[in-house]
């Protein structure tokens, strides 16, 4: 995929495009529609496939106490665009001018000057220009007034649920992993730098894994079957792989506890992840937990060995859990969700 992040450079490519527009935060399941509908367009076109986003979040900039706090940051974002296929990906600084821009003016310098697209693609609460003026009928008409057909997605629904950023966000807050997973059409995770404790968990309960303060979506407090995937820096990567010891990429067997921490005295809100299997690499940097299913609410207990004793619990729970996903073969949700159409 190749990332533009100006108008110039992405109308030096040349030739016609089928383009889609968004923030597409969490490529859920609806993003993934339009995004395979964007590849096949572009194929019976033979056109490039492009996406547009903008960065920041055009809410930091408009409204930044209504922000939301992002399902994928941008790194996580650009990887899954990435994934699906598409040729180009265009991010647009969202600045104030841009923000003044009306639908007319978008239209015209973006996609008929900068992309010459043939197709545009959109679901149908899209919105765009000054004032999120346009709608996908205003891109309709203005379609024909500069030669290019507007295809709009209608909604989709999931167990009577829209597949939305913000539903998937509430679900999140809920605690409601499995669903918003479903949603998403895979498990939700995030991604952040590793580190140190306090010690606690290796002198009184189980030895975890810390992320840093993270700022954006997390799902609500409780504890959590998990997968986590350890990230180590390239010169020890480097150095474990000249050693023939290279650490596994596949993700290990987790527990990851979501809060505060009751009972050593509440801290911050943090995010501890209790490893299942043996870590064989050199010292991790960074992780990747993506969250399969909630356990239990956080609680405080009136001793460390008492909370020892539920965490042990907590790992018996886990194991079950992965012992019958190892049971069934996995379709993924997007195929399935597919099939019903």
């Amino acid at each position: 995929m190749e990332i533009f992040r100006s108008l110039d450079k992405a109308a030096e490519q040349g030739g016609r495009s089928v383009v889609t527009i968004g923030s597409f935060d969490g490529i859920h399941l609806a993003h993934q529609e339009l995004l395979q509908r964007v590849r096949e367009r572009a194929a019976q076109q033979q056109a490039a496939s492009v996406a547009i986003t903008f960065d920041p979040h055009p809410l930091q900039l408009l409204a930044p106490a209504k922000a939301p706090k992002l399902l994928t940051p941008a790194p996580v974002k650009l990887e899954l665009l990435a994934r699906s296929g598409v040729d180009r990906l265009l991010i647009l600084p969202f600045t104030e001018t841009l923000s003044r821009w009306p639908p007319e003016k978008f239209v015209e310098e973006v996609l008929v000057k900068a992309l010459r697209a043939a197709v545009v693609l959109v679901g149908d609460n899209f919105r765009f220009g000054h004032r999120a003026a346009g709608t996908p009928a205003m891109l309709e008409e203005l379609g024909r007034r500069w030669n290019f057909q507007t295809e709009v997605l209608p909604s989709i629904l999931l167990r009577g649920m829209p597949v939305s950023s913000s539903q998937i966000r509430c679900l999140l807050e809920e605690g409601r992993i499995s669903l918003a997973n479903r949603l998403l059409g895979r498990p939700f995770s995030v991604r952040n730098a590793i580190e140190p404790g306090l010690g606690i968990g290796h002198s009184q309960t189980v030895p975890t894994l810390n992320l840093a303060p993270y700022s954006e979506m997390l799902p609500a407090t409780g504890v959590y079957v998990t997968w986590a995937k350890i990230g180590v820096s390239s010169e020890e990567k480097k150095g474990a792989k000249s050693q023939g010891a290279e650490p596994p990429s596949r993700p290990l067997r987790s527990v990851t506890n979501v809060g505060y921490r009751p009972t050593f005295g509440e801290r911050g809100l943090g995010v501890e992840t209790h490893l299942l299997e043996k870590w064989e690499g050199p010292p991790p940097d960074s992780l990747e937990v993506s969250f399969l299913y909630r356990l239990r609410d956080e609680r405080k207990f009136d001793s460390p060995e008492q909370l020892k004793a539920q965490i042990l619990r907590d790992i018996s729970h886990a194991e079950k859990c992965f012992r019958r996903l190892e049971r069934f073969q996995v379709i993924p949700i997007r195929d399935k969700w597919r099939r019903r159409m």
